[in-house]
């Protein structure tokens, strides 16, 4: 049985945190797709497998300098055919964010050097109106720095900017509670 449960009516998660290996998302519902075939026939399993593929290329080396906590949500968690990307967080530290550290160990295992947040890296992708990290456009792929007391740019209902954790768990469109991903920690 799969540690991710179906969609709900409206196409989420339900909610909550699903702490999963890659070989069990690989089986869940987020890739093999909602039981009911002809409601999804055009349900894009290969794409699918192809961002967990690279999001855990990803999660392996932000465990190799020492991240455990990585979360994965998006329209990836769900119930689009065929979605974008796979947006994210991790959790780490604020001092080995802030000095560069860990930018610099994550482009020492990277060979395309993806790892940044500055907004001057992004660029556009033809259709898209939202310029895209360098992740992006190399993995289809977003995964941002977390630490306590950080926002994220997105706001609630009310205006106030969200934390990753409370932003990831609700959806965009409505800011109705949705499940995420966490990724069950792989690393020696």
């Amino acid at each position: 049985m799969s540690k991710v449960p179906p969609f709900e009516q409206d196409g989420l998660l339900p909610p909550g945190d699903y702490e999963v290996s890659f070989d069990q998302l690989r089986s869940s519902v987020l890739v093999a797709g909602p039981s009911n075939p002809q409601m999804y026939s055009s349900w894009d399993a290969p794409w699918r497998r192809r961002l967990v593929d690279n999001l855990e290329l990803l999660t392996q080396q932000l465990w190799k300098v020492g991240v455990r906590d990585v979360f994965a949500d998006g329209s990836f968690a769900e119930d689009k055919d065929h979605p974008n990307d796979i947006d994210g967080y991790f959790v780490c530290d604020l001092d080995r964010l802030r000095t560069g550290e860990l930018t610099r160990e994550l482009n020492l295992l990277d060979p395309y050097k993806v790892w940044t947040w500055d907004p001057a890296s992004r660029k556009p992708y033809r259709g898209y109106p939202k310029k895209q990290l360098p992740m992006w456009h190399r993995y289809r792929v977003e995964l941002y720095p977390h630490f306590p007391g950080m926002g994220c740019g997105i706001r609630d209902k009310h205006g106030h900017e969200l934390e990753f954790p409370a932003a990831f768990r609700q959806s965009r469109r409505d800011g109705k509670p949705r499940g995420i991903v966490k990724i069950e920690y792989g690393g020696k």
